[in-house]
């Protein structure tokens, strides 16, 4: 059986790629829920047809297809997105319903920008991330500090593997 997650009530299709571990989405239905088109098949054949020619992009170039139960119950090749894909397409639609996602998209691109600027805010914000999920303080602490302790032996076993890449180096030069 072909998962279905809702979304405001409205079903999208999705497919679990056990080698990539990752979900796809059904990018019909997604398009369906978030435009209130009649023909959702329609509006992403001409979505793609206009971002190449606005963008020179070629969606169906990051898409793939799988088989997905139709609404007449047979299995049929459907275009569909992983996560990072799906939030590329959902910019292209022109939608109020959409408006929200991109306003999500922004925010969160604008503050990985700062935390690439300013690293202890990735660190803030996961702080508040765990918060938010009802993490307590002794975990969220325990967390980081055991987070502190793996950075600090990837350092040292790289550390010695330099050491040791060094030594052979030199042994091998000196015969």
């Amino acid at each position: 059986m072909v998962p279905i997650k809702l979304f405001e009530q409205k079903k999208v299709r999705t497919h679990w790629e056990l080698k990539e571990e990752q979900w796809y989405f059904s990018i019909i239905d997604v398009v369906s829920v978030l435009t209130d088109t009649s023909n959702p098949r329609d509006y992403w054949f001409k979505m793609k047809v206009r971002v190449k020619l606005e963008d020179g992009i070629e969606l169906s170039t990051i898409c793939r297809q799988f088989k997905m139960q139709a609404t007449d119950g047979k299995m049929r090749e459907t275009d569909c997105a992983n996560t990072q894909q799906l939030l590329r397409i959902i910019q292209s639609i022109p939608s109020p319903k959409a408006e929200p996602f991109k306003q999500w998209l922004a925010k969160t691109g604008y503050e990985r920008m700062q935390e690439i600027s300013d690293p202890s805010q990735s660190i803030d914000r996961a702080r508040e991330n765990w918060q938010k999920l009802g993490r307590s303080e002794k975990w969220i602490q325990q967390r980081m500090t055991g987070q502190e302790k793996l950075n600090n032996l990837r350092f040292t076993n790289d550390d010695l593997r330099m050491t040791i890449l060094n030594r052979n180096s030199y042994l091998v030069n000196r015969t």
